[in-house]
């Protein structure tokens, strides 16, 4: 895989996400990262499934900032390359959310999508 298109499958966290990552794990005992994967399904084609996990699978890709971890799986990451996962806390509530540029539609809600 040549440099251009390991920067095009790069996720990031912003530092709000991080910060609110490491809340969550560090307050659920021996969970150690959060997994973000997508599954077909949901009102757009696709959508973003979260669970707090303890262990790594040989396919996870590790996103790491100020100590908070995001795993994501190699096929996961074939649709959210390029990504930017956040955390939102205003008017509407609280909740990560996705920017994914190869996203073409998504739903109301901001869990699924399509390309």
């Amino acid at each position: 895989m040549g440099a251009d298109a390991k920067t095009a499958m790069k996720v990031e966290i912003t530092e709000a996400a991080a910060k609110r990552i490491g809340r969550i794990v560090s307050a659920e005992a021996g969970k150690t990262a959060l997994r973000v994967s997508v599954e077909g399904g949901g009102c757009s084609g696709f959508s973003y499934k979260f669970d707090l996990v303890d262990t790594r699978n040989d396919d996870d890709v590790a996103i790491e900032k100020d100590g908070a971890t995001v795993l994501i799986d190699d096929l996961s990451l074939v649709y959210m390359g390029g990504s930017v996962i956040d955390f939102v806390d205003d008017l509407m509530g609280q909740s990560f959310q996705i920017r994914n540029p190869n996203a073409v539609a998504s739903c109301g809600c901001g869990t699924s999508f399509s390309i």
